[in-house]
Parts: C-alpha cells; structure tokens; sequence
C-alpha cells in the first residue's frame, strides 16, 4: 500500500511544534517563544526558515543553524532545512526586551534577586586577603552546583582582580539588545565580568560609586534569567564593593574563604565580620591549601593547620550563631592547571581529592529542592542581553 502524505496544516504543526523545541542559546527559551521565527514554508521535502538574530553577526548563528536542522529533519519526509538569516528591528528588540522582563519596562532598573520573592540563593564569596584562592574556589562551585542541574550565574564582583572567565572559560562577550545584556555561558554557568568589557588586559582604575554602579548594572541590567544560585567573586578585604553588596543585595550571605596560617585566617576574620554590621549572614567558612597530599600518602601541612577551624570558631562567638567549617581543600597542582585550562577541576578531574572537597562543599550549598528553570518567579527582571 503506498504511503499517503499528511495534510498541509499536519505537517506545519509538526514543523512549528519541532521548531518551538529549539531554545535559543543566550536566552535558554524557544525561539518560538521569543518571536525569532518570522515564517517558514515547506515544499518537497524542504523547509524554509525565517529566522530573526537580535544583533546582526550573532556569533551563535551556526549553533542556532544546526539546532534548527536536526529538529526539523526528524519530521517524516522532510530531508532538507535552509535557514535565512535577518536582524531584528528595533520594534522587534523592544518587544524581546518586554517578554524578557515578563510585560513592562521599569524606569529604574530592578535587582530581581534582592526582590521579596526571589528564590535564588545568593552567595558572595569573600576573604581578608588576596592570593587564598577565592576565585578557584568560586568557580569550582559554581561549575558542580550546575552539573547538579542547577541554574547557576557567576557575578565576577572582583574589579580590579577580575580573572573568572579564564577559569570557566569563557571567550564570549556579552551582546546587548536594547536595554538588555546577555552574559556568556561556559560549563552551564552565566557569567558576567569587567574584563568583558576593557579592551586587552587593561587596568581598572575606578574608586568607589564607580564601582558601586558596575555591581548595580550586572545585578540589574544583566539579564539572568530565573537563577537558582547566584555567586559573587568579591575582591578581597572589607572595601567598596562589599559595602555595595550589603546595600544592594541584603539577602546575600556570606562565604569566607581563607588558608590554614593564622595571618591569613586573623584577616579572614575581618572580612567575615562586616556581616555583623551588614546584618547579612555567614553560611559558612571554606578553608583552602589545607595540606599537600604525598606521593607516600601523607600529608604536608605548607601552610599551618587549624586556619579555618579557627575563623569558624572566632566567626561563631561573635556573631552569636554556628559558622560551620565547610570544607578544607588540599593544595592540588591541578587546580590550578584546570583554572588556567578554562575547565574547573570538578569538572575536569572530578575524582581528584580537591574536587571531591569541593563537591563536599557544593552539596552542603545545593539546599534547593528543585531547579527554578522555566518556573515564573513573578518579578520583573530588568534586563540587558548581550
């Protein structure tokens, strides 16, 4: 019996149906959702699409391609996809940048995180000093909170230090659309940095409200999506940029990273206490370099013993509640490879004694229950696409 065809408006269902499965790259939504998909027709086996990049030279154009195609080629008896590129118009951007922020445009930009209905965890991780590790420590989070399945974004709050993208690495830059910033993704994690935007390696040299209103602008204009954690890289000590934060995001709480020594963990201590005057709380203390393992299985102590312990302890008595010690980190050689490699060790060696320690304190940072993608949060996010 030969094969009959399926009616015209059938095989257009199947087409729209397959192209709605199609998320775009930046946004993680259906570009049937987002208005990218201005029309597509179908004849003998081939398939037409219309599609609508927000910026022109979308350096995710051949990923989209793809996508498209292996959708649309599943359908029976369609064996051939071709896709013309356009541009948005300004119009067209506008309404993207409405349905992002779930209907309206606010005047002022809106922190959704600092909002009382957001259920996103907000983690600044800080220390007294620099050179402890903080930022190996933070992406290493941020990198086994998303292979959790978690929707996980990464803030790169420290200015003048800044060197998060290289450990996640990331090479993208962020596109704008309209009034709206889309930051890069690496491993499953959004980031969004100062270095996205100096040409080179250059020097940022700014003082305080400057600095203020960058933090302000990657909260607020940077568009995150629905997060079920965000972290912040702090620069080291209890300057500027922390003092932001507690206006900011008063809900942050607090993640001290120090090194065993007792000059490194004395200074830790600073840096955890300005939670007493920010009133935003400690979750816990990560102590890092703990011990370098041996090939005999013994450990050397490099820096001292007891460092995060200690600031634990010290944190304790003077906010009056329990800091936990969460987790000691051996020095590892490797951690430091895979962070220059642009994959964190958790990732690239997750059976490594450091990685292992770091998904030790990752589980005890995953509480959510279940994964805030694709759930409304009701706010209006105000956003920036890049």
């Amino acid at each position: 019996m030969g094969c009959m065809s399926a009616p015209a408006s059938t095989l257009e269902d199947a087409i729209q149906a397959a192209l709605a499965t199609v998320d775009d790259p930046e946004i993680r939504r259906p570009i049937t959702d987002l208005g990218m998909v201005s029309g597509f027709t179908v004849s003998d086996g081939l398939v037409k699409v219309d599609l609508l990049l927000t910026v022109a030279g979308c350096p995710l154009r051949d990923k989209l391609n793809n996508d498209i195609t292996a959708a649309v080629t599943k359908i029976p008896g369609i064996d051939r996809v071709e896709i013309n590129f356009g541009v948005m118009s300004e119009e067209q951007r506008k309404a993207l940048q409405t349905t992002l922020r779930g209907g309206g445009a606010s005047a002022e930009p809106v922190i959704p995180f600092a909002q009382p209905g957001s259920r996103t965890r907000v983690y600044a991780v800080a220390s007294g000093k620099g050179g402890v590790g903080k930022s190996s420590v933070t992406v290493n989070l941020a990198a086994a909170l998303a292979k959790r399945g978690l929707s996980v974004g990464v803030i790169d709050a420290d200015i003048y230090g800044h060197s998060v993208p290289r450990m996640l690495g990331v090479e993208g830059k962020p596109t704008r659309v309209e009034e709206m910033i889309m930051p890069p993704q690496s491993h499953g994690v959004k980031v969004i940095s100062i270095g996205m935007f100096t040409a080179g390696n250059a020097a940022v040299v700014w003082r305080g409200p400057m600095l203020h209103r960058a933090l302000q602008q990657f909260l607020a204009d940077v568009y995150w999506g629905d997060l079920d954690v965000l972290l912040l890289d702090l620069p080291p000590g209890t300057g500027d940029v922390a003092i932001s934060l507690a206006q900011l995001l008063p809900n942050a709480e607090i993640l001290v990273v120090t090194t065993p020594q007792m000059a490194a963990a004395e200074v830790a201590e600073r840096a955890g206490a300005i939670a007493l005057q920010t009133h935003q709380r400690l979750v816990g203390v990560v102590e890092n370099m703990s011990w370098l393992e041996l090939p005999d299985g013994s450990r050397m102590e490099v820096f001292g013993a007891g460092g995060g312990e200690t600031v634990a302890d010290s944190l304790s008595k003077t906010i009056g509640a329990r800091v936990p010690l969460l987790g000691q980190i051996p020095l590892d050689t490797r951690v430091r490879e895979a962070g220059d490699g642009g994959t964190p060790i958790v990732l690239a060696d997750p059976e490594a004694p450091a990685a292992k320690a770091l998904d030790g304190v990752a589980d005890k940072l995953a509480i959510r229950r279940e994964s805030l993608v694709g759930k409304p949060l009701g706010l209006m996010v105000n956003a920036k696409r890049g």
